[in-house]
């Protein structure tokens, strides 16, 4: 387990003189994501989310724009997403995790056909950070999971893969969507060994939960890639959230181009299931003009913004933010558990 604790500093005056004292403040656990980030154009996110003194960072997929089955161009823009001085500067005082999705996978919309998934893997990782001797090099997938320890709570969080064993989608005959549902139960998004191995992580105990997904969970429907496409899967992803061991479960999302808060309220569960979707880092879907989501909270934001999630540890609550250019907010939720 990881403990994170976060300084700050008061004034006390002594006998005329003015004494500087440190102190910790453990009593908040701040996450910072985001997603679709194109290597060359301007993220002007960076030293604005350094600012907010996170305790951790995570990517959401979409790190680089590479659909190519050519190694060395991918491996050249991770290397230039590398190289960015801001962002050199940010990763210097924050821990980074993440997943992928489709652009730095490999191919638009891709799943397990894809024939490079192994090398692109590995790319992937090298990227993030992952040692070279890490158990984690040797299995298929990117998915990973680390538990932070804070003020005597724990916050688990769990990064799955989408695209490495996802199977193909079902195109759909409705010229404003691009695939339909598939209810056949053979289909898949984790595979065999990724469900195994996220269940196992929901029966850990954990104080908070949090969920990074790179496609949406709730949403579904768009016409787009959710998790809705195949709803079998969505029904295994709610039944392990409800007999987790968890207080409270928080579901992260990218790959969308818009920003928007969707939650659902599950039987047997007593807080509602809320999927936080933030997307893109340096480009949007500014043509936006609507579509329906039953789930949805508050207004879709359609420019450029990240996400923050600041979990109150003392109160048992969990802010979250959408903040736009200039460190705007653009919208918020609270939720308590």
């Amino acid at each position: 387990m990881t403990s994170c604790k976060k300084a700050f500093y008061f004034f006390v005056l002594c006998f005329g003189f003015q004494i500087t004292v440190f102190a910790q403040d453990t009593s908040h656990f701040k996450i910072i994501f985001g997603s679709c980030n194109k290597v060359d154009l301007l993220n002007p996110f960076w030293e604005d989310m350094g600012s907010r003194n996170p305790d951790l960072f995570l990517w959401g997929g979409d790190v680089i724009y590479a659909d190519t089955n050519d190694m060395s161009k991918m491996e050249a823009m991770y290397a230039q997403q590398k190289a960015n001085p801001a962002y050199q500067k940010f990763i210097q005082n924050v821990p980074v995790m993440g997943t992928w999705d489709d652009h730095d996978y490999g191919i638009n919309d891709g799943g397990t056909e894809y024939a490079m998934k192994r090398k692109s893997q590995q790319l992937f990782l090298d990227f993030i950070g992952l040692p070279q001797d890490a158990a984690a090099r040797s299995r298929e997938g990117v998915y990973s999971a680390k538990t932070f320890t804070q003020d005597g709570k724990t916050i688990k969080v769990i990064v799955l893969d989408t695209r490495y064993f996802r199977t193909s989608l079902q195109p759909s005959s409705d010229p404003e969507k691009r695939y339909r549902p598939n209810r056949s139960k053979k289909g898949t998004i984790l595979g065999k060994k990724q469900w195994k191995w996220f269940e196992e992580q929901l029966e850990e105990a954990a104080d908070f939960t949090v969920i990074m997904s790179s496609i949406q969970l709730l949403s579904a429907e768009h016409g787009f890639e959710t998790w809705g496409n195949l709803p079998n899967e969505v029904k295994r992803f709610e039944k392990l959230v409800k007999n987790a061991n968890s207080k409270a479960i928080l579901v992260l999302s990218g790959d969308r181009h818009i920003s928007e808060f969707s939650k659902k309220n599950l039987k047997g569960l007593d807080y509602p299931l809320i999927d936080f979707t933030s997307s893109g880092l340096t480009h949007s879907y500014t043509a936006y003009d609507g579509e329906p989501n039953q789930y949805r909270v508050g207004q879709v934001v359609s420019e450029r913004s990240y996400g923050v999630v600041e979990i109150d540890l003392k109160n048992s609550s969990i802010q979250l933010k959408i903040i736009g250019l200039g460190g705007e907010v653009l919208q918020e939720l609270q939720q308590a558990y």
